[in-house]
């Protein structure tokens, strides 16, 4: 009995749930509608810059006659526009920012731009480059561009017939008159830049 009534049990309650009604269907709906393959694409006019404001009106004729006569001052009188026009609406001053601490790049700010005209830095570093050299040694200012370059016979040859064409860049100033030395001995005339 026990078993029978254990029967009846799996086959009253069933895992699937029974269906009793029809099933839900749930479409989606696409939102784009196909293009016609005979229409021509829309071309639109892009402005010239961005203005995240839109599109403004013009200025009125009293803001356009009061620009034509503060173009039409003097420049020492315009100078004087901007602050009499800050007191009179009390705007607040501007206070200059310290940049006291801060590291402005290349820019420098104003007195590093005037630190920089009275300082005239020495030349460390120095181009040499051959201005000519005899026909008839070219083989010898082949010889000495190879021995201070590390040039094979070819770039060698091709940079010695290019004249004038820089040599060696970036050398000190005892090596660049080294090297000059050296062509002048082989029959070329060399510079430093």
């Amino acid at each position: 009995m026990k078993l029978g009534a254990l029967a009846r049990a799996i086959r009253s309650h069933p895992t699937l749930p029974e269906i009793t009604g029809p099933l839900q269907v749930r479409s989606f709906q696409h939102d784009f509608v196909p293009r016609d393959p005979e229409a021509k694409p829309k071309k639109y006019k892009y402005p010239a810059f961005y203005d995240p404001y839109g599109p403004r009106p013009p200025p009125s004729d009293k803001i356009v006659q009061l620009a034509e006569r503060i173009a039409a001052l003097t420049p020492e009188e315009r100078r004087l526009v901007g602050p009499s026009l800050t007191e009179r609406l009390r705007l607040p001053k501007l206070e200059p920012i310290s940049t006291e601490g801060m590291d402005l790049g290349g820019q420098g700010g104003s007195a590093a731009g005037s630190a920089n005209v009275e300082e005239k830095e020495e030349k460390t570093a120095f181009d040499v480059k051959l201005e000519k050299f005899d026909a008839a040694s070219k083989i010898k200012v082949i010889k000495e561009v190879r021995a201070f370059t590390s040039l094979g016979l070819k770039e060698a040859k091709d940079l010695v017939e290019k004249v004038p064409a820089v040599l060696k860049q970036g050398v000190t100033k005892e090596e660049a008159n080294a090297i000059i030395e050296k062509i002048k001995a082989a029959g070329g005339v060399a510079v430093m830049e």
